[in-house]
């Protein structure tokens, strides 16, 4: 039988919800990691069972990476302990804000951290190794601290080229490798930084969150702290398009897993206003890459003053796909039907900072 799992990460622990293929009834287990900050989890399919990562943040022990290769039911520390820097660096992590396996290469596992470093796994995330390449980058001492940390909280790999893989961070904006993270270079030509002087910097820019498109690997998306951009070059250019939108600010971008050009955010007034336009809770979507826009439902609520943060937007990989949306005053809203309709399938959890979904 086809079951389906998601993964909702909050403040005080990991919720984990299971459903069937219908995706209508949900059953929900006991909190695990309670009081522990879950900013990052992963669903990692390769193998020959599926493994459950997630980044907590105790405040006793600090960051660790724990995994899971019975659907959550127990969970293993790496046997590392965390994702560490080496001991002649001086730095500490403080978070695991990204894990992300490599869908091109069935054993790397990349994490991004607070402060922002890339770290890799070739034993799907059992250990860590810091990429010394992109601590070491020049631009790296000018990276600037976005409202939540300076942090490495966007990884997106090439889904066919293992060599390839693109991050982003707040403050600092897209780089990119084309040589196995021997070399970064930044991709941020047309993303503005209206929070700098002048015209917009080759790097600094605040990017909350990248999506690759399901058709073409080289066209991305990116929710900018102010304007959704798309680029058709891998990131080499940017344009705008946030034209049709209630609004520009936001956090998640999310893109459809097998539809080309279809995408989805969740707008906010403002960096200053972070609100839903007039209270009114929306996703939006738009079905041509951002040349136009559409809001989905019916079934949200018609006022929540709640935001949804970078990773608490999230899809599987069902048709119709399911649409996965956690926010910040603990409720879970589902789509079964990519967007046409929602229901809230969970309320009343702490702080939702990241979902991910899955069909098993």
């Amino acid at each position: 039988m086809t079951s389906t799992m998601l993964l909702a990460g909050t403040r005080k622990g990991l919720f984990v919800g299971r459903s069937d293929a219908a995706r209508e009834q949900w059953d929900w287990d006991a909190p695990a990691f309670a009081m522990e900050e879950i900013y990052s989890v992963a669903i990692d399919a390769r193998g020959p069972v599926p493994r459950l990562l997630a980044g907590a943040t105790s405040v006793h022990l600090g960051p660790q990476v724990f995994r899971s290769d019975d659907v959550g039911r127990t969970w293993d520390e790496s046997h590392t302990g965390t994702v560490r820097f080496p001991p002649d660096l001086g730095a500490s992590v403080e978070r695991v804000w990204q894990l992300q396996p490599s869908p091109a290469d069935g054993a790397v596992v990349w994490a991004g951290t607070q402060p922002s470093a890339l770290f890799r796994s070739d034993d799907r995330g059992e250990t860590f190794e810091l990429v010394r390449s992109l601590w070491d980058h020049p631009h790296r001492p000018e990276w600037g601290e976005g409202f939540g940390g300076q942090a490495i909280h966007t990884i997106v790999p090439h889904p066919t080229d293992p060599d390839v893989v693109t991050v982003a961070m707040s403050t600092g904006g897209v780089y990119r490798s084309e040589d196995r993270g021997a070399t970064w270079v930044p991709h941020n030509r047309g993303i503005t930084a209206d929070f700098l002087p002048g015209e917009a910097p080759e790097f600094g820019q605040c990017v909350h969150k990248v999506a690759v498109d399901a058709g073409d690997p080289d066209r991305l998306y990116a929710q900018n702290h102010g304007g959704v951009f798309r680029s058709d070059d891998a990131g080499r250019s940017w344009q705008p398009i946030s034209d049709g939108l209630p609004a520009d600010f936001g956090f998640p971008v999310v893109a459809h897993p097998h539809r080309p050009g279809t995408i989805y955010v969740y707008p906010l007034v403002a960096g200053d206003e972070r609100f839903p336009p007039g209270g009114k809770p929306a996703v939006w979507r738009s079905r041509d890459a951002g040349e136009t826009w559409e809001e989905t439902g019916p079934g949200l609520p018609a006022e929540a003053w709640t935001v949804v943060l970078r990773d608490g937007f999230t899809t599987d990989r069902s048709d119709p796909v399911g649409l996965y949306v956690g926010t910040r005053h603990g409720a879970i809203w589902a789509s079964n039907d990519e967007g046409g309709t929602w229901q809230e399938i969970r309320t009343n959890l702490p702080d939702v900072l990241c979902v991910r979904a899955a069909v098993l």
